[in-house]
């Protein structure tokens, strides 16, 4: 617990110098597990698997027009406990909001050999099996799920964690798991593409393995804050080796990573709390900004590094706002409070003196929506319902087909808003393409129906979470009937 204690305030001291990738033909990298990662000056090469589109896009939607973005990943992992991959696996099960397109466990073995086991869809449906578990004995294990960047959907090479092995030095194997977005990833692959590293995945953090094996620095914690001090953009980072767990988060916080530990000692990190309650894990701290956490498995010490002075911080808004669970503490805040004071705030800024009912648009406009009728002295009902069986990939063929589609997705209960002044409040709102089809849904339901949300507008997009393809909607091009925020 002390030296716990004492990782909790990184110095400034523990700070690494960059180096100079080497030439080609300095190292040969020999990855496994889902990608094969060689070098040029590798003795007999395998041609290079076609790459998907490199563009990483953090917020994308789904193909049915659900107008929220969608989060990229979540990370989980636990060092120090005999069950640490069935002990994983729930974690990533209660992560599973995060990412529903892939899902793995990358294991450390008692014999200090790591083991992975990847695949697409839900954690469930990956692990149906339960011999893909048993295939993963030991007392760590890292693990990851996903929804998919641009193009990557079906391709299970872009599944994590990433595990290599890095030949020069005799580092071993490493496995990855990341949460994040870098912004100069293409400008990375280009320089180490030119020094002859070869990709074979459309994923930034295939990119991160290649500086980690192309650092001139000798210890395997200087490589990680080697190449981490290159990157840019937003990083939640767990790296496995036989040893040892890091966990590494960007200097500028943008995504979270939470620390506990369990009843007999073991130290779990995740993206969310929630995942931490889940298996009694103790809430301990957040991993700080620019932070490395470092946990020996040999004798459970736990350490930690700075990779650059700390900056103003600049966390992900649509973590508190839509991302994660209500249940969870998120940069040190509870994220159902958050949501609503974010509905009290919408009512104070926004009242509805003729209204007769407060409805949430479900699932994460129920808080909002919560504080909303708090705030109003209005009655809360949930005129909406969610079918949640619909699934992320409906073929539409037609306008009238995606109109159809949402009114399977979202139900209007007449009972509770037929003739009625109703508020429904949503959390957000990104792109409006769905919008004007709640706001039809309600009325053709016989609702006087005024829709608000809770965030204040999008004026721009994030340089480390968003892109073109998610350019906000403008208060002025907001769907009919729609309010938002200040």
């Amino acid at each position: 617990m002390a030296a716990a204690a004492a990782a909790a305030t990184p110095t400034a001291s523990t700070r690494l110098l960059r180096h100079s990738a080497p030439a080609p033909g300095h190292h040969q990298l020999r990855f496994s597990t889902r990608i094969d990662l060689r070098h040029r000056s590798a003795a007999r090469l395998s041609p290079a698997p076609a790459l998907l589109p490199d563009r990483v896009t953090p917020f994308n939607f789904d193909a049915d027009g659900d107008d929220h973005p969608r989060e990229e990943c979540g990370v989980f992992g636990v060092i120090g406990d005999p069950d640490a991959s069935s002990l994983c696996y729930l974690g990533l099960q209660k992560l599973q909001h995060r990412g529903e397109e892939g899902a793995g466990i990358a294991a450390a073995g008692v014999d200090g050999k790591l083991k992975s086991v990847t695949g697409l869809g839900l954690v469930g449906d990956v692990f149906r099996d339960p011999a893909r578990l048993a295939n993963l004995p030991g007392n760590a294990a890292i693990g990851h799920v996903r929804y998919s960047t641009a193009g990557a959907a079906a391709a299970l090479r872009n599944v994590q964690p990433f595990l290599a092995v890095l030949a020069a030095y005799r580092f071993g194997q490493v496995a990855v798991a990341h949460n994040g977005n870098l912004v100069n990833y293409q400008a990375l692959r280009n320089r180490l593409e030119a020094q002859g590293s070869i990709f074979n995945t459309s994923s930034d953090t295939e990119v991160i393995l290649h500086l980690i094996a192309t650092s001139l620095s000798r210890p395997l914690l200087s490589r990680i804050c080697d190449a981490c001090e290159r990157l840019a953009g937003a990083y939640s980072l767990l790296f496995l080796t036989a040893d040892k767990l890091f966990a590494v988060r960007d200097p500028l916080g943008f995504r979270p990573l939470v620390m506990g530990r369990r009843p007999n000692g073991a130290v779990v990190f995740a993206s969310e709390t929630c995942a931490l309650d889940l298996i009694d894990a103790a809430y301990e701290r957040e991993v700080a900004p620019g932070e490395v956490v470092v946990v020996d498995r040999r004798d459970m010490s736990v350490s930690s590094a700075c990779l650059v002075p700390h900056r103003p911080r600049k966390s992900c808004v649509f973590e508190h706002i839509y991302f994660a669970l209500p249940h969870s503490v998120v940069f040190g805040h509870a994220v159902h409070e958050r949501r609503t004071a974010y509905g009290r705030a919408l009512a104070e800024e926004s009242p509805a003196p003729t209204a007769d009912v407060v409805i949430p648009v479900p699932d994460s406009g129920f808080y909002a929506a919560l504080g909303f009728a708090q705030a109003s002295g209005l009655e809360f009902q949930q005129g909406l319902i969610r079918w949640h069986y619909s699934g992320r990939s409906f073929i539409q063929p037609s306008q009238a087909i995606r109109d159809l589609a949402v009114k399977l997705k979202l139900s209007p209960v007449r009972g509770v808003i037929e003739g009625k002044g109703v508020v429904v409040v949503d959390d957000s709102l990104v792109r409006g393409t769905t919008s004007s089809k709640i706001v039809r849904l309600l009325r053709d339901a016989g609702a006087r129906a005024r829709c608000t949300c809770a965030s204040p507008a999008r004026r721009r997009s994030s340089a480390h979470a968003s892109t073109a393809s998610t350019r906000p909607a403008r208060a002025s091009s907001f769907p009919t009937g729609w309010t938002s925020r200040a």
